[in-house]
């Protein structure tokens, strides 16, 4: 049985770089019986100054944005709002992160793909429970999310920035076409070029494309053929 008290209303403060998708969390919470959204910001530095202030009940915490790492995010939230109950929820969803951050005491860990109705309902046994710890994140496909001969998976947000890659686009372009900083894109492009072993972005969508992780726009494959004749 929970030692929690029951709470007539949640508040929630929302942490994520991807601001269309924080102006869309907010709407739907913040329509549900009980739960207010007080506050969303696009940074770990915001957050944890909000939370100082504002001490929100629940943190929404996205792990992939510019300024302190998330881990340190967490840890600096637990120190100023230490009541503060924090659910990441990201795109990536290796057991490296989960673990990581559930060592660090978040009180679960979702997937962006999760339902909004999952969603909700994490929150509020969040809420209600001391205990739980609540994880919900996308399973590989069968035969693993892996290129052949081992190269690791991209996630669903570098693979959407890598096809914007393979349109020649600049990152510049590519930040306003995903709604995200310059800098988160290139921490993407590195992440990427890691993964694939590439030593520059035509490097890295021609690895991909041949990996099958993309399909590279046909004119860079062209472009890239007249090069190496």
């Amino acid at each position: 049985m929970s030692g929690a008290p029951d709470r007539d209303r949640i508040t929630i403060m929302l942490v994520d770089d991807h601001v269309i998708l924080r102006e869309t969390l907010r709407e739907s919470l913040d329509a549900e019986p009980g739960f207010e959204v007080v506050a969303d910001v696009g940074d770990g530095s915001r957050a944890v100054a909000a939370a100082g202030e504002l001490h929100p009940d629940l943190v929404l915490l996205d792990i992939d944005m510019p300024g302190i790492p998330a881990a340190l995010t967490v840890q600096r939230l637990r120190e100023v709002s230490p009541s503060t109950r924090v659910v990441i929820l990201s795109m990536y969803d290796s057991s490296g992160f989960v673990q990581d951050l559930l060592s660090l005491g978040v009180r679960g860990y979702l997937s962006k793909g999760v339902s909004r109705q999952h969603l909700v309902s994490v929150i509020r046994s969040t809420m209600q429970d001391d205990l739980s710890v609540l994880i919900s994140v996308s399973a590989p496909p069968v035969g693993g999310d892996g290129a052949p001969g081992g190269t690791p998976p991209l996630s669903s947000r570098e693979r959407d920035l890598l096809e914007l890659v393979a349109q020649a686009l600049s990152n510049r372009q590519i930040a306003a076409r995903l709604d995200i900083t310059e800098g988160t894109v290139k921490r993407h492009l590195h992440n990427i070029f890691g993964k694939l072993d590439a030593v520059s972005r035509l490097d890295a969508v021609n690895k991909a494309f041949d990996a099958g992780l993309i399909s590279p726009a046909p004119s860079t494959r062209a472009s890239d053929r007249r090069t190496r004749r």
